[in-house]
């Protein structure tokens, strides 16, 4: 060493010159007193003063130091001497190194007093240096010493670790990939410069997995002085023995760490044991090695260590095996004293974030998962590479020849051969512990299959090991690996052969190790052993490792395992002596399963380890799966996937996180005799099945995990082990079955990963499966053990550093994947070179369908290599070659490449971003016509030349469908060349040019497209698009919507002034044939209109202009209204906003001047003023054409209202005006009704304030006019106004001035000028805030005004006031009040009212809170005329005995009462002159029997729904005791028979019942016995839904022959046998009075018998001539219906028939109807459910006309067609009377016609068009005609298709129709949101089911 040399070996000068570049920047950070006292060491002349120094730039202080050096470089050698001393004792910070070579050159420490410099005289100054002198150098001399002791230690280490070493350890050999250090936080760079380190710059970092990174660790080590380095591995990789080898090189004053530096080497899992609080010194000196000396060495070693901490270096071992996380330290700079004790995580914490000696040298290792931990502390970091195949042969070959004889070497050739020939252990042994594991394992079997005696070799795997491999389903195995250890051996001499049977997973490894260490045990027992595996050998069994060994030491092997176990679960691998008993660690010691490990502990007690983690974790396991210690709720503790992606809240472990593979390893079939060998040890009797069923509980927890679909990546890739160590297939197939792709992203991937992955993805099958492998870096010897994965049919590999390399090692695999469809190789650094490799590769790929090189460096000649194989694979479906640097000769090349290449279907060329082509399949061009290709040429900077070299290739291609060259951005000059070789093009549907047209000059280049390019159809620009491209669009006419006669040319936002409109109509031709022209949104103002308007008689085909918002002013709009009178083809004007916004102009390709053509002048949201209105409204007058004029949203006010009236006479072809939310003053509103009598042509006024207002005006003058004018705010003025008006209107049909806040005073000021008004129809008061006098008022009506035929008020939340016209020669009157909350005097009013109104035949009070007594006065009050007056009161308290109660009074009170009915909670009555009471009756109102006694001498009628048996008694009791009682109905649902048995014993004492009605009841026969006894004397019999027996049923049935005075019989869903049948068509014949006969589904035809029993019954109604009403629904007759036709013209008082389900055919639906006209009196006709269709309903159109008193019509469910209803509307035309028509499901929905004929029906209330997917035309239609369907009050068109817009049109007109009260609309085309936003509107729309 240096420091050695003697003074006189070296001259002084010498040695100051060469070290003088490193004293010039250590003298560069002195202070400046130390400077200032060496410069006064030179001769006098040289001054250093302080201040001017600190004043002075840098560079003359430096300069100074320059002149000093170079000054005693060249002194005399006794000066230079002096001044080495000197600066040695000044200066701080000299490495050691120097240093002592400093000091040893400058000679005897006594020579620092003499001072020969004549410039050195002060005595002082040479005194002061004697101090530090004297102190200095006993302490560099204890550093010395101690690092020599260091030294000493180090070699005595590395000399016990080399005894197992089987080849020697060379850092050189030893490689690193480098990693990008992440630094969490800034903190100063403690780093010594150049100087200091005495070594090389360093590498600059990299990243995992990359061969480009790749370092020697010796290159690693390089420059790691004074930084934190951190050395990562996976365990086994070999990281403690490497760090053991630093301090051996450092010792040799070799290696990169100098050895003038402390190595300091810590192991964190012996840093685990210090649990107190310690210092920098405890540390050094307890726990890494105590100094020879005393206190004073220890102390000036720590002085000297703190004052050059850049002379240490502190290596720290394993930070995996740490049991806690190294505490943060957020405050940067902060120091912590060496001397305060700390834990010992805070201090290593401290020394790594540079808070104790900073600038000190780190080298940390650890595992990849906890180097997370190290992010915010590492200036460097690198993982270390696995050993490649001729590393591991080598290790092979040292192995065996080492450690065996000469019959071990031929073993190792044997085992060498076998190792390299097995994929599975290859993979395995690229780590050198496993390696080692594997040797083990190998020498283990060969030596017992030599002592067996066999004669073959063979692997596992060939046995079984791979289940596809063994069907013969995969491909041979490759070269590669297994060429080369043939090779390798072929030129040795070959051993006699060996039966091995290798194991298939590591885990069946490991069960091999552990025996081949269990051999080492004690002799006799191993002879044992021996002799028991000999004998089993002879009959070899499916066994992973004798069992007789396991049996022999299965105790110890407990004992072992629990205590693995037990570590496991404390986190400890270090065991003191006391935790192991003493046999078991004799005996471990001795196999090598344990050993001791060097402590430093008080009490000197040794500790022990497993020979390695993996082992403790493999015994863990077996622990696990042979004890029953471990619970199955530990064992699903311990169970999960471990991922690669590690963070900082996860918990840290020491052990290598492969617990759950050894599990899964023992989980296999293949182990189960040798754990049930160990469990034995605990004499547990059924040990197998316990094994199995633990076995079976982990499989079902990976059975969990395979379902899983949230795994990551890396768990993934773990349960790919897992299940590869279980070695189930099954479970593989559940990984893959539930997962198209494997994505792997991000993970450092090594051979056995690949070999995993295989064992799991050769289960998929034919069906497939993508790998991913996502910025993973990869090991070059994976690509060699990929191919073993099949059926793979998607590749991707992204990672900026597989480059050319990579892709040629790619490329010699790739055409074994025979099923790939799919290859990305993205995001990498490929260039030419590469993607020629794969190209040439993808040959041999015939099923390749996508490619993806996108962001690699192929530039243009890499993608020509790619695009040359286009046409060699004929599945290709994309090639994606983004970002790959191309230029214009890629797209040249591929555009080109079209030509040859027929099935491309697009080529999209992005220069900015994307290059990809797309092909069609070569089946899909055989079985269609070819689709054309499309071109994508994107932001493509071309000038002239290039723009006509790409429009050559373009012209040369086959046809286009889209043509896309957006992004261009060219100037005019290549813009023309385009436009000038575009028609040369073959496009069929568009080209695309955004972004390529930038001024109106371009504009105009390509405008002139639509004349020189008749293919052309539409042109669209958009100039003014910031900050999106310019949007240029020319269609064609495969890509245009419109007609191919068409041309369209749209401007839009283009900034065109008047000025440039020129130069477009030039541009376009003299003969142009635009059809449509968009110029809306440029700047064009009344000028630029007043050009268009001008060249529109150039212009003869166009349809349609729009010029919206151009600056049009007022006077636009008026030269537009000009335009529309003098312009025949121009129909329509569209304008907003006064001409700023829109101006839309449509055109009508009829240019005939005729008066029939309908024009519309439009103008919405609009300003007018009133001379505004005159102006434009006179030049409308010039238009000889029909008109409709819109004036919406323009807030006319009165004046303009005023004008706009004056104008209106004049206007004799306008034909509506609309003004909706332009007349918001009601002032305003009134003014504009005087056109009512100003007008005679007006038909309909509808004006609100926020809503649709319009007029309606006819040809001629009108018969009478609608006027509705609603939700204004009506005051006195205005209403006196109004009326005056009105007063003056020939005829009002009907008048609504609902929603106006009329309140009482001004509905009674309308009321009383009702006399006064011709009114036809009603007048709306609804919502007018009335009260009960404002009703009073309205009710006064009836007497005051003779036409008021009805009045309706209702108070309540829905406030409703309606007053009614006759109609059609009606006299009655009624009135209807409800919700009011009536009081007593209000009553007496009404009844003063009514009882002047003696017309008045019907009044209904409902819900009006009545009480008892009111309704007794009121009755008592109440004078009705001769006519009569039907009254009801309807309150919930009309029930029981309260209801009878209220009929003894109000019969009390008046004797003209002729009927008197309760009915639920209604009371009836009918006021006549009379002598008395006629009828009677209660029914279904809660009445018992007891409670009818004071009504016993008068009730006729009486009904109950619900009497139990308790009501029966007491209604019998009471039955005789009613002398006039001729109608009793009992209906029940009950089963009970009693009930008609005591109600016919006490009907046989109450002779004047005539009617009899026991609907639903259960007759027993003695029922039926005294029923017959009864039926004599009846008129009328209700027994439908009765049951009886059959015999009962015939009894029945014969006695009615008796009823000859029958006139009414239901018999509806009794059950008839054929005698019950057969003797009723003969009784039937004998009751010719009966006038209703009601059968529903009596018979249904089923059999020949059945069919005959029809006819006879049918025959049996010809006798029935009186037949008013018969229903025979549900027979089914089909054909029996001829015989029921014979007897319709005996019916001539037919009034009801109904004949549902029945199976009538179209044809006998028309002879039906034929027959039907006969009956004139016919009312209902009930059709519905048959076969009916056309024939039928033109049938109907010939007599429905005839029966003049149908009022319901029900045909649903038939087969009417579109034709059907055309010829039931013609019917309806007559029909005048009908009130319901259902048509629900009739098998059209062509419904217009009918809902149009529902306006010659005035009293239609109900009308069914549900079930027929009707559209909106048929709402439309209804809407059109509601208004005139005054008394329609239900309207069904439920599930039909009905959108929002056909409900809108319903809602418009909703508030014309005020009777109609609900519109069902369930299952239509509207949301559930519009639906309810509907209901808001209008609460009579109904979308629910019910």
């Amino acid at each position: 060493m240096d420091e050695d040399l003697d003074p006189g070996d070296e001259n002084v000068n010498v040695v100051l010159a060469q070290e003088s570049s490193e004293l010039f920047h250590i003298l560069s950070s002195q202070s400046p007193d130390v400077i200032e006292e060496l410069c006064l060491m030179m001769p006098g002349g040289y001054t250093w003063s302080v201040d001017a120094q600190l004043e002075a730039p840098p560079r003359s202080s430096a300069a100074g130091i320059k002149d000093v050096l170079d000054y005693f470089i060249t002194a005399e050698a006794t000066d230079c001497r002096n001044f080495l001393q000197s600066m040695c004792i000044l200066c701080e910070n000299i490495p050691m190194r120097l240093e002592s070579r400093l000091m040893s050159a400058a000679g005897n420490a006594n020579n620092v007093c003499e001072n020969s410099s004549p410039a050195v005289t002060n005595e002082e100054s040479s005194s002061s240096h004697s101090e530090p002198q004297l102190i200095k150098r006993p302490r560099i001399d204890y550093w010395e010493q101690y690092i020599a002791a260091v030294m000493s230690s180090l070699l005595r280490r590395w000399e016990r670790l080399s005894e197992a070493l089987v080849k020697e350890v060379q850092l050189e050999n030893v490689w690193v990939n480098l990693r990008t250090a992440t630094r969490g936080r800034d903190r100063p760079d403690q780093t010594p410069g150049p100087t200091d380190r005495g070594s090389r710059t360093p590498e600059p970092d990299g990243d995992f997995g990359s061969l480009e990174s790749r370092v020697t660790l010796e290159t690693f080590l390089q420059g790691c002085a004074g930084k934190v380095t951190v050395l990562v591995g996976p365990a086994g990789s070999g990281k403690t023995l490497l760090t053991s080898c630093l301090g051996r090189e450092w010792a040799r004053n070799l290696g990169p760490i100098p050895s003038s530096r402390l190595f300091v080497l810590l192991e964190f899992r012996l840093l685990n044991l210090l649990s107190s609080p310690l210092s920098l010194s405890d540390l050094l000196f307890q726990h890494y090695l105590p100094p020879k000396g005393g206190e004073e060495e220890k102390r000036a070693v720590v002085d000297y260590l703190l004052s050059n901490p850049e002379q240490s270096c502190w290596v720290l071992d394993g930070y995996d095996e740490f049991n806690s996380k190294l505490p943060r330290h957020e405050v940067p700079g902060e120091r912590v004293d060496p001397e305060n004790p700390l834990p010992v995580a805070n201090l290593i914490s401290a020394l790594l974030y540079r808070q104790l000696l900073p600038g000190c040298t780190v080298l940390v290792t650890c595992r990849v998962r906890d180097v997370m931990d190290l992010d915010d502390v590492s200036d460097k970091s690198g993982q270390l590479m696995g050993w490649n195949c001729h590393q591991i042969k080598e290790y092979v070959d040292n192995f065996f020849g080492v450690k065996g004889d000469s019959t071990d070497r031929a073993l190792g050739l044997q085992a060498a051969d076998l190792l390299l020939s097995s994929r599975h252990l290859l993979s395995l042994s690229y780590l050198p512990a496993l390696c080692n594991i594997c040797c083990i394992c190998l020498k283990h079997l060969l030596l017992e299959g030599k002592e067996s005696e066999t004669t073959t070799i063979h692997s596992r795997e060939d046995e079984g090991g791979n289940e596809t491999r063994r069907k013969g389903t995969g491909p041979e195995p490759r070269g590669g690996r297994e060429d080369f250890a043939t090779g390798g051996t072929n030129d040795r001499d070959q051993p006699p052969p060996t039966q091995v049977l290798i194991p298939a997973t590591l885990t069946q490894v490991y069960l091999n190790v552990l025996c081949a260490f269990l051999s080492r045990g004690p002799d006799e027992r191993r002879k044992a052993v021996k002799a028991k595996t000999t004998k089993s050998s002879k009959s070899p069994q499916r066994t992973v490792c004798p069992l007789s060994a396991l049996g022999q030491y299965r105790s110890e092997l407990c004992e072992l395992s629990r205590l693995a176990w037990k570590g496991l679960e404390e986190s400890k691998i270090l065991f003191l002596k006391e935790d192991v008993p003493h046999n078991v660690l004799d005996f471990a010691i001795r196999t090598g399963l344990l050993s001791q490990v060097e402590l430093r502990l008080d009490n000197g007690t040794p500790a022990y380890c497993f020979i390695h983690l993996t082992i403790q974790e493999f015994l863990a396991a077996l622990r696990i799966m042979t004890s029953k210690d471990v619970s199955d709720q530990q064992l699903t503790k311990r169970f999960s996937l471990k991922t690669r992606w590690t963070t900082r809240s996860e918990r840290r472990t020491v052990f290598t996180d492969s617990l759950h593979l050894y599990v899964c390893g023992l989980a296999s079939r293949d182990c189960t005799q040798a754990l049930v060998q160990l469990t034995r040890a605990s004499g547990r009797a059924g040990a197998q099945s316990w094994v199995q069923t633990r076995q079976a509980l982990v499989l079902k927890l990976l059975k969990t995990l395979c379902l899983s679909n949230t795994l990551t990546g890396p768990k993934i890739l773990e349960l790919c082990q897992c299940i590869q160590e279980s070695q189930e297939h099954k479970l593989a197939k559940e990984v893959v079955g539930t997962r198209c792709t494997l994505e792997l992203r991000n993970i450092h991937l090594l051979p056995k990963d690949i070999d995993a992955l295989a064992f799991v993805v050769n289960s998929v099958g034919d069906r497939g499966i993508g790998l991913d492998f996502g910025s993973c870096s990869m090991e070059p010897d994976c690509l060699d053990v990929l191919p073993r994965c099949q059926f793979i049919h998607h590749l991707s590999f992204r990672r900026r550093k597989y480059g050319d390399r990579f892709a040629e090692k790619l490329s010699s695999v790739l055409p074994e994947f025979t099923t790939l469809r799919k290859l990305e190789f993205c995001g990498s650094s490929l260039t030419s070179t590469g993607a020629a490799c794969l190209a040439s590769a993808l040959q041999q790929c015939p099923d390749i369908a996508e490619i993806n090189f996108s962001d690699n460096n192929l530039k243009d000649e890499g993608i020509k290599h790619v695009a040359d194989i286009f046409t060699k694979l004929p599945k290709l479906v994309s090639v994606t070659l983004s970002r790959n640097k191309s230029s214009l000769k890629t797209v040249d090349y591929l555009v080109g490449k079209m030509s040859s290449c027929l099935n491309i279907q697009q080529v999209h060329a992005d220069a900015k971003t994307e290059v990809k082509v797309t092909f069609s399949q070569t089946s899909d061009m055989e079985g269609h016509k070819k689709t054309e290709a499309t071109v994508r040429l994107l932001n493509q900077k071309w000038n002239k030349p290039e723009m006509q070299k790409v429009a050559n290739s373009l012209a040369c291609c086959p046809a286009l469908s889209v043509l896309d060259l957006s992004g261009g951005q060219w100037n005019v000059g290549t813009l023309k060349t385009l436009a000038q070789c575009l028609p040369k093009f073959n496009v069929t549907n568009e080209i695309i040019l955004n972004g390529s047209c930038s001024s109106v000059e371009d504009l105009v280049v390509l405008t002139a497209l639509l004349s020189h390019c008749p293919a052309v159809i539409e042109l669209h620009i958009r100039l003014q698009s910031d900050p999106d491209p310019v949007p240029v669009s020319i269609l064609f006419s495969g890509g245009s919507k419109k007609p191919a006669n068409t041309k369209t040319l749209c401007l839009s936002c283009c900034g065109l002034l008047h000025t440039d409109l020129t130069r477009v109509w030039r541009s376009l031709g003299k003969s142009c044939d635009l059809t449509e022209l968009d110029l809306s949104s440029n700047c064009l103002g009344n000028k630029g209109l007043r050009k268009l308007l001008d060249v529109l008689p150039c212009l003869s085909n166009i349809q349609e202009i729009n010029a919206s918002n151009n600056s049009v002013s007022m006077e636009g709009v008026v030269m537009l209204a000009d335009a529309l009178c003098s312009r025949n083809n121009l129909a329509e004007i569209h304008i907003s906003d006064g001409g700023r916004e829109q101006v839309i102009l449509k055109f009508c390709s009829d240019q005939r001047d005729d008066k029939q053509q309908l024009k519309m002048f439009r103008i919405r949201n609009s300003s007018l003023r009133p001379s505004d209105v005159t102006t434009l409204c006179t030049r409308l007058v010039q238009c000889g054409s029909s008109l409709e004029l819109e004036l919406c949203l323009c807030s006319l006010s009165d004046g303009a209202i005023e004008n706009l009236l004056k104008v209106l006479p004049k206007m004799a072809l306008l034909q509506r005006l609309n003004v909706s939310s332009s007349i918001t003053s009601a002032a305003g509103a009134v003014i504009l009704v005087r056109c009512l009598m100003d007008i005679p042509r007006v038909t309909a006024l509808e004006l609100r304030p926020q809503s649709e207002s319009f007029v309606h005006f006819d040809r001629v003058k009108a018969e009478q006019v609608s006027c509705r004018l609603t939700h204004f705010n009506l005051s006195s003025d205005n209403m006196e106004q109004l009326i005056k008006i009105l007063q003056r209107v020939p005829q009002l049909s009907d008048l609504d001035l609902s929603s106006n806040k009329l309140r009482d005073e001004g509905v009674k000021r309308l009321v009383d000028s009702l006399p006064k008004l011709k009114i036809n129809s009603f007048v709306n008061l609804s919502s007018n805030s009335l009260t009960q006098q404002g009703l009073l008022d309205v009710a006064g009506s009836l007497c005051t005004c003779v036409d008021v035929s009805a009045v309706e008020v209702s108070l309540g939340a829905e406030e409703r006031c309606l007053i009614w016209f006759r109609q059609y020669g009606g006299r009655e009157k009624t009135l209807s009040v409800r919700d009011s909350g009536l009081e007593r005097e209000h009553l007496d009013r009404l009844a003063e009212i009514v009882s002047h109104c003696p017309r008045l035949t019907k009044l209904e009070f409902k819900n009006n809170s009545l009480q008892p007594e009111g309704i007794e006065d009121f009755v008592r009050e109440l004078n009705v005329g001769q006519s009569g007056c039907s009254i009801s009161f309807d309150e919930c308290w009309i029930r029981g005995a309260k209801a009878v109660s209220l009929v003894c009074r109000c019969l009390e009170l008046k004797h003209n009462i002729q009927t008197i009915r309760v009915h639920q909670t209604t009371l009836h009555l009918v006021l006549r002159e009379s002598t008395g009471p006629t009828s009677v009756s209660l029914a279904d109102c809660a009445v018992e029997g007891r409670q009818l006694s004071p009504l016993k001498s008068i009730i006729q009628s009486f009904s109950h729904n619900s009497l139990d048996a308790e009501g029966v008694k007491s209604l019998c009791s009471v039955l005789p005791s009613l002398p006039k009682l001729t109608s009793l109905s009992v209906v029940s649902k009950e089963t009970c028979k009693t009930v008609v048995e005591k109600l016919s014993e006490a009907l046989l004492h109450t002779t004047t019942v005539q009617c009899l009605n026991l609907s639903g009841h259960v007759m027993s026969d003695t029922a039926t016995q005294t029923m017959i006894r009864i039926l004599p004397r009846l008129r009328s019999l209700n027994l439908s839904h009765c049951s009886w027996s059959a015999a009962a049923g015939l009894q029945l049935v014969k006695a009615l022959g008796q009823c000859v005075s029958l006139e009414g019989l239901c018999l509806d869903t009794v059950r008839l046998d054929g005698n019950s049948r057969a003797c009723l068509a003969q009784v039937l014949k004998k009751i010719p009075s009966i006038r209703s006969l009601k059968l529903n589904k009596v018979v249904a035809v089923g059999e020949p018998s059945e069919q005959n029993s029809v006819l006879d019954l049918l025959a049996a109604l010809e006798q029935l001539t009186l037949m008013e009403e018969i229903e025979l629904d549900g027979w089914m007759m089909s054909d029996g219906v001829e015989q029921l036709i014979r007897c319709l013209p005996l019916w001539t008082r037919l009034r009801k028939i109904s004949l549902s389900k029945n199976l009538i055919s179209d044809q006998s639906g028309d002879k039906l109807l034929e027959a039907l006209s006969s009956c004139l009196h016919l009312e209902e006709l009930d059709l519905s459910s048959n076969r009916l269709g056309d024939l039928t309903a033109a049938r109907m159109a010939l007599v429905l006309p005839s029966l003049t008193h149908i009022t319901v019509l029900d045909i649903s469910e038939n087969c009417i067609g579109n034709e059907g209803s055309v010829n039931l509307s013609e019917a309806m035309k007559s029909m005048k009377n009908l009130t319901k028509i259902h048509l629900t499901s009739v098998g059209t929905s062509e419904l217009c016609a009918v809902a149009a004929g529902l306006a010659h029906c005035p009293l239609i209330q109900d009308v069914g068009l549900g079930w027929n997917k009707c559209g909106d035309d048929v709402v439309l239609e209804l809407a059109r005609v509601l208004p005139s369907c005054h008394n329609l009050t239900r309207i069904d068109l439920e599930s039909n298709s009905v959108s929002v817009v056909g409900v809108e049109s319903l809602v418009k007109v909703l508030q014309s129709c005020p009777a109609l009260q609900l519109i069902r609309l369930w299952r239509n085309d509207v949301s559930s949101v519009e639906a309810q936003r509907l209901i808001a509107k209008d609460r009579r729309l109904n979308f629910s089911s019910t």
